[in-house]
């Protein structure tokens, strides 16, 4: 099973869809900004891609700065990204244990 966390309105997320779908891959969309990642589920992802929680964060969202998160650490920025998914790198793709961002789009193509 191959699951994208998509927003339709950004085009990396569109473009790494695009790609997955051009391998002759369905996957499962989950609409992140709708369907929101539990703090679990991000700890889950962050262990598949192996890096800490500041490198899947949004640092350029005006929310970022609001919320005072520069120097947080790791497990205050993995509730705030369950809190507003809004804060989360997009898109995520996960496929048979493994993760990858989808920055650049490309880079989806190593897991599928």
């Amino acid at each position: 099973m191959t699951t994208i966390w998509h927003n339709p309105r950004c085009s990396k997320s569109r473009a790494t869809l695009a790609l997955i779908e051009e391998a002759g891959i369905t996957p499962a969309i989950r609409r992140y900004l709708d369907d929101a990642p539990s703090e679990s589920e991000i700890r889950e992802v962050l262990a598949l891609l192996n890096i800490p929680a500041e490198k899947l964060i949004r640092k350029g969202e005006a929310l970022f700065k609001e919320l005072g998160l520069k120097d947080a650490d790791e497990d205050t920025l993995i509730k705030a990204m369950a809190e507003h998914p809004k804060l989360v790198e997009r898109p995520v793709v996960i496929k048979d244990g493994k993760a990858t961002l989808g920055r650049p789009p490309e880079s989806v193509l190593d897991i599928l």
